[in-house]
């Protein structure tokens, strides 16, 4: 597996080595050792989800103000623009943001750890989007920060074609200067 860093250092990109022929592939997604040495910290995983979204779905920013999750996100089926924005007050990349494609051809994986808040969009017909936690869903905690807030100034690739979906959740979350911070 190869890790790449992203313009906030605790967010980071992996690439899993994918092994293919005319049979089809093998890749493993997860390991352990692996990822805690690439990721330099002891991470353990207490719940996977998977979500399924059309195309223009547009689900974030969330995060959990206690029990905050770490998330290795990835998709296994389409394309999605994924996004991380840095929660944690006292963080030099405060308020930034680091935003990815991610592909089922790609098998590319997308680290998020706790502290940060998290969204994706979905750019492909329909998307399958799996992700591993490091705390379990606590919904009195969870926290919405608006999709398109100024100060964040998230560059989705949104265009007349592709108009974002959105939940009642997400239409009605908080500017970022009035969320809770970590």
């Amino acid at each position: 597996m190869q890790v790449f860093n992203t313009n906030l250092p605790d967010v980071k990109l992996l690439k899993p080595k994918k092994f293919g022929d005319e049979r089809g592939f093998f890749l493993e997604s997860y390991n352990k050792k692996v990822f805690d040495d690439l990721i330099g910290m002891n991470v353990d995983f207490v719940q996977d989800n998977h979500s399924r979204s059309s195309k223009g779905v547009l689900r974030g920013l969330h995060y959990q103000i206690r029990q905050p999750q770490g998330k290795l996100v990835r998709v296994t089926a389409g394309k999605v623009y994924d996004v991380a924005v840095d929660m944690r007050r006292d963080s030099p990349s405060f308020g930034q943001w680091a935003g990815t494609i991610l592909t089922a051809e790609g098998q590319e994986q997308f680290w998020v750890p706790e502290g940060f808040a998290h969204g994706f969009l979905v750019l492909s017909d329909t998307a399958d989007f799996l992700y591993k936690t490091t705390n379990y869903y606590a919904p009195e905690h969870d926290r919405s920060v608006l999709w398109n807030d100024k100060t964040i100034g998230i560059e989705w690739p949104i265009s007349d074609s592709l108009q974002p979906t959105l939940s009642d959740k997400d239409r009605n979350a908080v500017e970022f200067n009035q969320a809770d911070y970590f």
